[in-house]
C-alpha cells in the first residue's frame, strides 16, 4: 500500500478568533495564520469579506456565529466551496441579553438612570427630587403578562423557557420550525396561528429569524396595525428585519413603547423610546469560546474527512469512514451527474465501497468511498465533469515505514 502522509492545512484567520478554540488544530497538520497568501481555508466573525479577493486556494470559510451577511455566499458557491457557521453556540448570550432588554424596558431603567444622572445638590436635595419624580419611572412586573417570540429556533427555545420560569405566557409563531425543534420546546408555548395572532395577544415581541428575502422587514407599517398599545418589541435578530421609519411611526402612536434591539443607527439614535446596544448579544467570553470551538470542530472534519456539518450553502452530509480512501465531490444539483461520477470511477477500475449524495437547492455534495488507492488522472477526469465545482481526494494518512 504505498504511503500517504497527512498534509497541512493553512488557516487565515481575518479577526481575533478565541485561543480554546485555535488550540483544537493539532499543529502538526495545521499552520494558523492572521498573514497568509495561500490558505486553504478562512475563519472570520465580523469582518467584510464581501469586496476581499478570496484567493483560489480557499476551499472552505468558517464564520464563528451565526450571520453570515458579511460573506459573499454565492460566489463561494459557485467554487464549491461551503461555508460554515456555528448556530446556537452563541445562543445563551443571546437569551440573557433579551432578559436583560425585557427588564430594562418593563421597568423604565433608562429614562431613571438619566434621571438620576442629572440631579444635583446634596443628598437631602437628591432625595426630594427623587421622592417627587420617581412615580414618573413606574413600571411592571413579568408575571403574567404575555411574550410573543417569532422565529423557535435554539435562541427562540432559550427565550422561551427563561420567560415561563419568569411566569410569563408565551406565544410562538414559527411556520418552518423543525421536528427537532419542535420536540425541544416546551408543552406550555402556545402556537400563534399567524404573525398577526401573536401581535394581537404580546405585551412583549422577541423576534429570532434569520434575514432572508422573506423576513426582509417582517416587522413593518401594516403588522404594526395589529400590536397592543405600549408594546415592548425586541430585535436582537438583524437590524433590517424591522423597518425602522414603520417601527418610529408605532412609537409615536403609541403601539410601541420601547424599541430594544441590538443595531444603532443613525436614525434611532436619542431616541427617548428606543434602547440600541452596541451589538452585544455574542459578545461574552463563553459565547467567542464556543463559537470558536464549533467552527474549528466543523472546519476539521471537513478539511480531513470531507464531512459537512452546520453549512449555510450546501446540505449536511457526515459518513463514516468504510475505507482509508474518499473522494469529496461538490457539484450543481443537475441530472445524471451522480451516474457520471460513478461511471469515471467504474473506467478506472475502483470499487465503490460506501456513497452518499445530498443536494440543498442548486448544490449537491457527493461522498465516495473506494476500495483502493485513487489514481491523480481519476481526480482530473472528475473535476471535468460538467456541473462539477470542487472534487477532493482525502486518503487516511499512514505512518511511514523506516
Amino acid at each position: 500500500m504505498p504511503d500517504h502522509t497527512q498534509r497541512i492545512f493553512n488557516i487565515l484567520t481575518l479577526n481575533n478568533i478565541s485561543s480554546i478554540g485555535l488550540k483544537r488544530f493539532p499543529s502538526d497538520h495545521y499552520y494558523v495564520s492572521s498573514e497568509l497568501s495561500n490558505p486553504d481555508a478562512i475563519l472570520v466573525r465580523s469582518h467584510n469579506m464581501l469586496d476581499m479577493n478570496i484567493p483560489g486556494s480557499v476551499i472552505a470559510i468558517g464564520r464563528a456565529g451565526a450571520g453570515t451577511n458579511n460573506i459573499p455566499i454565492n460566489e463561494m458557491s459557485l467554487r464549491g466551496v461551503p461555508v460554515f457557521n456555528t448556530p446556537g453556540a452563541n445562543a445563551n448570550a443571546v437569551k440573557e441579553l433579551v432578559l436583560a432588554g425585557m427588564l430594562i424596558a418593563s421597568r423604565n431603567l433608562i429614562p431613571a438612570f438619566r434621571f438620576v444622572e442629572s440631579l444635583h445638590g446634596d443628598d437631602q436635595a437628591l432625595h426630594k427630587q427623587v421622592e417627587d419624580h420617581k412615580k414618573k419611572f413606574l413600571g411592571m412586573e413579568l408575571p403574567k403578562r404575555t411574550l410573543g417570540i417569532i422565529g423557535l429556533g435554539k435562541i427562540g427555545r432559550l427565550v422561551a423557557d427563561a420567560a415561563i420560569k419568569l411566569g410569563m405566557k408565551v406565544l410562538g409563531y414559527d411556520p418552518k420550525i423543525t421536528v427537532d425543534s419542535a420536540w425541544s420546546l416546551s408543552s406550555e408555548v402556545q402556537k400563534a396561528q399567524s404573525i398577526e395572532d401573536l401581535l394581537r395577544h404580546s405585551d412583549f415581541i422577541s423576534l429570532h429569524v434569520p434575514l432572508m428575502d422573506s423576513t426582509y422587514h417582517l416587522i413593518n407599517d401594516e403588522v404594526i396595525q395589529f400590536l397592543k398599545r405600549n408594546t415592548i418589541l425586541l430585535n436582537f435578530s438583524r437590524d433590517t428585519i424591522v423597518d425602522e421609519d414603520a417601527v418610529l411611526t408605532g412609537i409615536k402612536n403609541g403601539k410601541i413603547k420601547y424599541y430594544v434591539c441590538d443595531f444603532p443607527s443613525q436614525k434611532l439614535q436619542h431616541h427617548e423610546s428606543v434602547i440600541a446596544l452596541p451589538h452585544l448579544g455574542a459578545s461574552t467570553q463563553e459565547a467567542e469560546e464556543n463559537c470558536a470551538i464549533m467552527v474549528v470542530d466543523q472546519m476539521m472534519n471537513y478539511l480531513q474527512h470531507g464531512n459537512i456539518i452546520n453549512t449555510v450553502n450546501f446540505p449536511n452530509i457526515v459518513m463514516e469512514r468504510g475505507s482509508h480512501y474518499r473522494i469529496a465531490v461538490a457539484n450543481a444539483n443537475v441530472p445524471n451527474l451522480l451516474g457520471q461520477i460513478s461511471t469515471c470511477m467504474a473506467k478506472a477500475g475502483l470499487n465503490i465501497h460506501n456513497m452518499t449524495n445530498k443536494s440543498r437547492g442548486e448544490m449537491a455534495y457527493t461522498l465516495v468511498d473506494i476500495d483502493s488507492p485513487v489514481p491523480e488522472y481519476v481526480i482530473g477526469d472528475l473535476s471535468k465533469i460538467t456541473g462539477v465545482l470542487l472534487v477532493r481526494y482525502l486518503p487516511i494518512p499512514t505512518e511511514t515505514s523506516d
